[in-house]
């Protein structure tokens, strides 16, 4: 399984300005690449690196390992549009190899204009152990004065465990994410930070100026880290209570959820437009698959209207946002734990009639 991990450079004033004038060279680099690949019409790498390997290298001063992977971005981004010409950011990304780039221990040794520098980075524990299977080049990123280095790991995966269940997740506006152990994610903190960010980027829209856009950027970049950093909670959670009770996981197919979902209030509509749900089930696929716990995803269709008691599927059932009452049967829940629980169902469905992809309720009427 491939992964990618990100480590922070620390570089100090003056290996900063080394790495900031490396990455407009490179970049400039590559857009003169890339005029010489437009006006020759040569995509293919062999071809434009016999038009311009030499060139390259000596006008801006490059290594031959640098030039190389340059004209590699180059060809790679006429890949995906070859009708008009590729442009490439000053402080675009830029590639390096084990040729141009070694780590160590807390340190990387990093090619620049002015040769190879030894720079420290941290990282987290569990990033720190995935280096040891780094595969690849690594991404040089410089964002919001920040220097990473972004690199594809490949581990082992385990093999998968054969659940006798299923958990069922249930996402959700008011609570972002419940389980069919009854177990819910979100609430009042985590409203409560997300309600004040709306009413904070209100008032510094409103206000206009460029110190009031230059703190939304800030804002925008700390509100994406939040919610990373949530979604990683309740995945790990999530994840790691299925694994203890020897269980799979069973999650929504949230394929044009936004299109589907059209009678939620303003207030609910930003709610939901505002979360990451998909880099949530992103997060709770790939820790899966690091720990060798089944995934299933399941048609969400009607899962909040049906009984999980007796599978009777009903609009009037949902009485409320949080309230479930099956109106056959009269078993009662709060709504969020009464669709994890179908959605804990389907997942059962799915293992033991394969053939049917668990599209299909118990009963509707």
């Amino acid at each position: 399984m491939k992964l990618t991990i990100a480590v922070q450079l620390k570089p100090d004033e003056r290996q900063a300005k080394l790495l900031l004038a490396t990455l407009e060279r490179a970049n400039e680099a590559a857009n003169t690449i890339s005029q010489t690949a437009w006006d020759n019409h040569t995509f293919q790498k062999f071809k434009l690196q016999q038009l311009v390997y030499y060139p390259i290298k000596h006008t801006f001063g490059l290594t031959a390992q640098v030039v190389v992977r340059l004209i590699a971005k180059v060809c790679d981004a006429y890949k995906l549009d070859k009708k008009r010409q590729r442009l490439f950011r000053k402080h675009g990304a830029i590639a390096y190899d084990d040729r141009i780039l070694t780590y160590k221990a807390a340190t990387v040794s990093i090619w620049t204009l002015a040769g190879r520098e030894v720079i420290p980075f941290v990282t987290g524990q569990n990033q720190q152990e995935l280096l040891k299977f780094r595969k690849g080049e690594s991404d040089l990123v410089y964002r919001d004065n920040k220097w990473c280095l972004f690199t594809t790991v490949d581990i082992i995966e385990p093999a998968l465990d054969e659940p006798d269940d299923f958990i069922g997740v249930d996402l959700g506006i008011v609570q972002i994410a419940t389980t069919s152990e009854g177990q819910s994610f979100s609430g009042k903190a985590v409203n409560s930070v997300r309600a004040r960010a709306v009413k904070l980027r209100a008032k510094l829209q409103a206000k206009g100026t460029r110190a009031a856009k230059r703190l939304l950027r800030k804002r925008r970049a700390k509100e994406a880290r939040f919610v990373k950093n949530v979604n990683h909670t309740i995945s790990k959670c999530s994840v790691k209570t299925a694994k203890a009770q020897g269980k799979g996981i069973a999650l929504e197919n949230l394929s044009g959820i936004r299109e589907r979902v059209t009678t939620v209030s303003k207030r609910q509509r930003y709610a939901m437009h505002s979360w990451s749900f998909y880099q949530l089930c992103q997060f709770i696929l790939y820790k899966t698959m690091k720990e060798g716990v089944a995934t299933v995803i399941v048609d969400p269709y009607y899962t909040s209207q049906t009984c999980s008691e007796c599978g009777y599927c009903h609009a009037s059932n949902r009485s409320s946002q949080s309230s479930f009452k099956c109106g056959r049967c009269g078993f009662t829940l709060n709504a969020d734990h009464n669709a994890a629980r179908v959605i804990s169902y389907l997942g059962r469905a799915c293992v033991s009639e394969p053939y049917m992809a668990a599209v299909s309720l118990p009963t509707a009427s």
